[in-house]
């Protein structure tokens, strides 16, 4: 079993009604995963992403740069755990989805990399551990450019952000 890093790109309304009924949300989840699982959509159409095990390098990574955002975890919780996988899911309203935007747009993965040693990961408790492989850190950039482009596709649109651990 992984703990993956997940995003659903959501309207204001959308978020509004996610906040007063968060089955629904799960249930909105759900289809809209369903459905871009079976139509691939571009990064930028995308309404749904994941980090898959990178969440928690880039939660140390961008800690470590004192970025601005809660973009691992979001920032306000709208529902209990159960059936949401890790620990409650949480929202980040459009203002702070540009404000992430702007911030993962304006920091490079080689400047969030500088400076860390793979043993600092390892005596962190990084998840999912195994940073002594050569290249470990390199493993996150994949993850990070496509968690920038789909923040910056939500900012464009004026959207706000459901975030959760899977």
């Amino acid at each position: 079993m992984s703990m993956i890093g997940e995003y659903l790109r959501v309207t204001a309304a959308e978020l509004d009604r996610a906040v007063q009924d968060p089955d629904w949300a799960l249930d909105f989840v759900e289809e809209v995963q369903d459905a871009e699982e079976e139509s691939e959509p571009a990064l930028a159409e995308a309404r749904h992403f994941s980090t898959y095990k990178t969440w928690d390098l880039l939660r140390f990574l961008l800690a470590r740069a004192d970025f601005p955002v809660n973009v691992i975890h979001g920032e306000e919780p709208f529902a209990e755990d159960e059936g949401w996988g890790y620990g409650p899911p949480r929202y980040l309203r459009p203002e702070r989805v540009r404000l992430a935007a702007q911030a993962l747009r304006t920091t490079p993965y080689d400047q969030l990399i500088s400076g860390v040693d793979p043993a600092d990961l390892t005596k962190a408790e990084v998840y999912p551990l195994g940073w002594e492989e050569p290249g470990a850190l390199e493993w996150g950039r994949h993850w990070y450019d496509g968690l920038t482009q789909f923040f910056e596709a939500a900012a464009a649109a004026d959207d706000a952000m459901l975030v959760w651990l899977d």
